[in-house]
């Protein structure tokens, strides 16, 4: 349920960052979103009596979750999207997040999967690849290879977001990657809101306030939480829901056609993830 509500969260992330980027730039809402879940962050840890910063033991982990959720999906995600990749296609090539992050918790967590998760996981890789080239004209675009930097970073800061929930309340966990992020988040966003061309409208603006509230911050506490009660592997199914539902917003909000090709590279991914995590 826990995780169920996160990922009803996440589902939003990609047509609300094609909002922000009607009216700021790609960079701004990458760095930016994470300044003000920052901001937002340290509130919540200061009313809570909390300590800012995180025990120093287990600051490699909440530094992989800052590089991988706070910096490194926002900003390739995002500049894959203002690369010209539509809320669709970018929904498909994510639908391999479930078995990146199933990947990185049996590096992490030493597990052995059977035979047929890593004959799942190559079965999604292949849907992924074909569903690409078909689209982009037999090759790769940059956004493509943007798409999938984004999915690498958010599986690492996924999974060592989990395995720090086990131990650590799901909301701290997130805000203490948020805080030791924001010496550099911060002082960018300053920057870049001088010197980058903005036009906020109401809808760039919204847009904005969603990735940086719910994507950033508010999505994390059930998603984390979900993770630790229902382990990294179980939980992460409900994952599969994710591509789907990214696809009806975008067809929603954004009035983007649901083509068949999308729609069936979208179910081919959700086979082949499920299947992996059948294996697991």
């Amino acid at each position: 349920m826990l995780a169920g509500l996160g990922v009803l969260a996440f589902s939003g992330t990609f047509p609300a960052t094609a909002f922000a980027l009607r009216g700021f730039d790609p960079y701004l809402v990458a760095v930016g979103r994470a300044a003000v879940a920052a901001l937002v962050a340290a509130v919540c840890l200061l009313v809570a009596g909390a300590p800012l910063l995180p025990p120093r033991a287990h600051l490699r982990a909440y530094a992989a979750i800052a590089l991988g959720v706070v910096f490194g999906f926002p900003l390739f995600s995002g500049l894959a999207l203002a690369a010209g990749a539509g809320v669709s296609h970018a929904a498909v090539v994510v639908g391999l997040l479930p078995a990146a992050t199933a990947v990185f918790a049996v590096l992490r967590a030493g597990e052995r999967p059977r035979p047929l998760f890593w004959v799942a996981s190559a079965g999604g890789a292949v849907s992924v690849t074909v569903f690409t080239l078909t689209r982009g004209g037999g090759r790769f675009a940059a956004a493509d290879l943007l798409m999938v930097a984004a999915l690498l970073c958010a599986a690492v800061g996924y999974t060592e977001g989990g395995r720090l929930a086990r131990h650590t309340p799901g909301w701290r966990v997130i805000s203490h990657a948020l805080v030791i992020a924001a010496p550099v988040a911060v002082p960018v966003t300053v920057l870049l809101a001088l010197t980058t061309p903005q036009r906020p409208t109401v809808d760039a603006l919204a847009g904005f306030a969603y990735v940086a509230l719910v994507s950033m911050f508010l999505g994390f506490i059930p998603w984390y939480a979900g993770l630790a009660r229902g382990g990294i592997a179980r939980a992460g199914q409900t994952q599969l829901l994710q591509p789907l539902l990214a696809l009806l917003l975008a067809w929603l909000l954004l009035s983007e056609s649901l083509e068949v090709a999308t729609v069936t590279g979208a179910l081919a991914v959700l086979l082949c993830v499920a299947a992996t995590q059948r294996a697991r």
